[in-house]
């Protein structure tokens, strides 16, 4: 296997793309802030759909892109906009995706980030429809309080390749393990860039956190994030730690139909299908705590949900969670703890169940949701609280980059 490369330089490994884009619309990512927006608005870059390409459509600007393209640069300088993370922390690696921008593609491009305190920015105006438009002496100036030129460099200049016309991706690790809460992406001197997808995991305060309120710890946007599953044929199990509530079934987790489902369906004494199939997948919580209250929410699966559900916790340093992830999750059954029996569930409906083990000495710090046969689930919630033990990778040493074991792309 080749090293893995240094950070900020481009890369063919994208295991890091499995995790949020953080720069999102769907997460409320939100574009501050650009130079201009002459061809097509900054907004398209964090579309959360792919970009597509339409081939005979004009607008009154020139021609229809699907992305951010700036007029040919006819003044000093070089174009950049801001972007405000909807997930704010740690950012693993980028995809600078300049599909279908073959004669007007950026040539090069640098991407800066800060961690900014939200009650300490300046009031920078709303942007409104932005095509056909450069930025005003006013967003000049209100900008300028961010001081993002002093911005550290998470990718340095560097020159953008592209590949296929409707697949050009660019992607860039990133090894920091700073919390960001803004981006800049600067390109140079102009061009176009159809999305910026911005990988990583979220970071929450747990010191502010009130301590009479049962907070999500299995939230992706506090930090959560899946470590392992059998299937993914549809949707990937992060998605249902995503956030807010499901959008659409593809904004969930769905495996595909199990080939070895029974010829003739029946039910056991108990009302449960038989059958010994089941499908599943392991979350990491963003902290480990004591879970009170489990959420599952197969809204939008009306044909296609699970029969049952369960749910375990368990204890895992980071050792072991790097043997379990390369041994597929075979974990001992006593390591795990019940927190959900085997249980029925509903088409198209949220459901609410208390834990099993509400001691507070019942911490855990993994859980895995097992569904059976197959199906679909569009949210996991595990609310409780967060403990002040922490077995995970200790804060005076560095974490490694994010990797995907086998396990992790079972399926995928």
């Amino acid at each position: 296997m080749a090293d893995t490369p240094r950070e900020g330089k481009l890369t063919r490994f994208v295991n890091f793309s499995q995790l949020i884009d953080m720069a999102s619309e769907s997460v409320g990512g939100k574009i501050l802030f650009s130079t201009d927006d002459f061809f097509a608005p900054a907004e398209n870059l964090i579309k959360s759909d792919s970009p597509s390409f339409k081939e005979h459509e004009y607008t009154e600007f020139g021609k229809w892109m699907d992305g951010w393209e700036t007029r040919r640069k006819r003044i000093p300088g070089h174009d950049w906009c801001i972007i405000k993370l909807g997930i704010q922390g740690i950012i693993r690696g980028f995809d600078v995706d300049i599909s279908y921008f073959t004669g007007n593609y950026a040539p090069r491009m640098s991407i800066q980030a800060a961690n900014l305190d939200e009650d300490k920015l300046p009031e920078i105006p709303q942007r409104g429809v932005r095509m056909g438009a450069a930025a005003t002496a006013e967003e000049f100036e209100a900008i300028a309080g961010l001081k993002s030129n002093d911005w550290n460099y998470l990718v340095p200049m560097t020159e953008l390749k592209p590949e296929r016309p409707a697949s050009s991706h660019n992607y860039f690790l990133v090894n920091s393990q700073q919390r960001w809460t803004h981006v800049r992406l600067n390109i140079f001197p102009d061009g176009g860039i159809a999305r910026l997808r911005v990988y990583g995991t979220g970071q929450k305060d747990w010191i502010a956190t009130d301590p009479k309120e049962p907070v999500d710890l299995v939230g992706i946007a506090f930090g959560g994030v899946c470590v392992g599953f059998s299937n993914a044929h549809v949707g990937h199990p992060n998605n249902v730690i995503g956030v807010g509530r499901a959008k659409s079934m593809a904004d969930g987790w769905e495996t595909a139909r199990r080939l070895d489902r029974p010829p003739i369906v029946e039910y056991d004494e108990t009302g449960v299908l038989l059958g010994s199939g089941c499908e599943w997948a392991v979350f990491r919580l963003a902290h480990p705590g004591v879970i009170t209250q489990i959420e599952i929410d197969t809204k939008y699966f009306k044909g296609n949900s699970p029969d049952t559900c369960k749910l375990d916790g368990c204890v895992l340093t980071t050792q072991e969670e790097e043997d379990m992830i390369s041994k597929k999750w075979d974990l001992a059954a006593h390591k795990w703890k019940p927190l959900l029996p085997v249980t029925k569930l509903s088409p198209n409906q949220s459901h609410s169940f208390d834990s099993l083990t509400l001691e507070l000495q019942d911490v855990i710090t993994h859980a895995k949701l097992t569904i059976a046969p197959d199906g679909g689930v569009s949210r996991l919630r595990l609310k409780g609280f967060p403990s002040s033990i922490c077995l995970l990778w200790p804060r005076d040493r560095p974490m490694k980059p994010f990797s995907m074991k086998t396990g992790f792309q079972a399926n995928l």
